[in-house]
């Protein structure tokens, strides 16, 4: 009996302990929460600006500079630092074998949202040009004054809806695979079939896209002449991820007189076509093309002649890794025309032309180094249109470098 009230008041005593602790667990205030981390900022939203058209390895910044100026809409800034060094043979009497420069003093301003948008590119520049005479001609001290002035390109552009705008001003050219500035493109010189091309134009372009197709149409002063008598057109087909075809062409519909660097009496003359594709498809971009031009006759201003060019060239990047890129090009172009009474396109009549050029390029952050070396030879060549001291040398190399920051 006894053990078994020792049990019966050890459970029950076990049960009041049971509840007790019960009790003040349910009455024991709460520890206090941790504090909440501060949440992580966002990191800035990458911006791809429409223009300049690059077509790599350089780049602009992927957050570009921008200045919010309230009830006139955000505005992104950007530009290029750059100078270049350039040695090379067989110089013309006007060239020198051996120069520095600066190639690129520019800055960028643009409003790339909206129904009103606008682009402004201002500063100092050169275009070095496959066989091409470099000093008192296309360096940054004369570019300026022979070609699109300090301020070589700037339009002002209507986007009422996603697929249809409108721009006016100075407009790069819708026709080629280069670009003007050596900052847009693959290699530091611009090519034998670029020299063939307008550039820089000042008219009014219409845009459209519909799907995987873009066209563009402009009506403009052709090769900068200030005459606005030239149509040109691009359509492009971007038939997947990695593969682009277009077909560009321009052609003057009435004839111009005018003669200087920026405007040459026989391509302003002239009509041109393209048909390029594009590859790019990591490591390597890849860009095959074909030119054809024409020029009709006119003795009026001073083209005795008609005459044709062909050419083709390939262009190519290949990505190393970060920091390392090769590009290359190859081309050849060429014309016909009698030596006597023909007219010239490249060389003198019916002369052709063929180079090849090679520019590694070595990126950290924004900064650059590239060099370049490039070989131009000249085929059925007239005497006093070539390279040399007395213009009869059919060849020249050039070696170039150009280091600066794209920011």
């Amino acid at each position: 009996m006894m053990m078994r009230k020792l049990a019966a008041r050890t459970a029950l005593a076990g049960t009041m302990i049971s509840l007790a602790s019960a009790a003040m667990a349910q009455t024991a205030p709460a520890a206090p929460a941790a504090p909440a981390a501060p949440a992580a900022p966002a990191a800035p939203a990458s911006v791809s600006l429409p223009s300049p058209g690059m077509a790599g390895p350089l780049a602009f910044q992927s957050v570009p500079w921008s200045l919010d100026t309230g009830p006139l809409g955000k505005w992104y800034v950007d530009g290029v630092l750059s100078g270049l060094g350039l040695a090379q043979s067989n110089q013309v009497p006007a060239d020198k074998n051996a120069t520095a420069d600066l190639s690129n003093g520019t800055v960028i301003v643009q409003k790339i949202d909206g129904l009103v948008q606008f682009y402004a590119q201002l500063g100092a520049y050169s275009i070095p040009a496959l066989g091409t005479q470099y000093d008192k001609l296309l360096d940054s001290a004369h570019a300026e004054g022979n070609l699109y002035s300090a301020v070589p390109m700037a339009f002002l552009k209507l986007q009422p809806t996603d697929s249809f705008s409108i721009q006016a001003g100075k407009l790069a050219t819708l026709i080629g695979a280069e670009s003007t500035f050596t900052f847009e493109n693959m290699n530091i010189e611009r090519g034998l079939l670029w020299n063939q091309e307008p550039a820089v134009s000042r008219g009014v372009q219409a845009n459209y896209t519909q799907g995987p197709v873009t066209v563009n149409l402009s009506l403009n002063d052709g090769y900068y002449s200030n005459k606005f008598n030239w149509v040109s057109g691009l359509v492009t087909w971007t038939i997947d991820a990695t593969d682009t075809l277009a077909f560009d062409g321009g052609a003057n519909i009435s004839k111009t007189s005018l003669n200087t660097w920026a405007t040459p009496l026989v391509q302003n003359n002239s009509s041109i076509f393209n048909i390029i594709y594009t590859y790019n498809n990591a490591p390597w971009v890849i860009t095959p093309y074909v030119q054809y031009s024409h020029v009709s006759s006119n003795s009026t201003i001073g083209i005795p002649s008609s005459v044709n060019t062909y050419g083709g060239a390939i262009l190519a990047t290949y990505t190393i890794d970060d920091h390392w890129s090769m590009g290359g090009r190859a081309e050849y172009l060429t014309s016909d025309g009698n030596k006597s009474t023909g007219v010239s396109t490249l060389y003198g009549p019916g002369s052709g032309a063929f180079s090849l050029t090679l520019t590694p390029t070595y990126k950290i952050n924004q900064f650059f180094v590239r060099g370049e070396v490039s070989y131009t030879d000249v085929t059925s060549l007239t005497d006093g249109y070539g390279f040399g001291t007395n213009y009869n040398k059919s060849d020249q190399f050039r070696g170039l470098l150009e280091a600066g920051v794209v920011f």
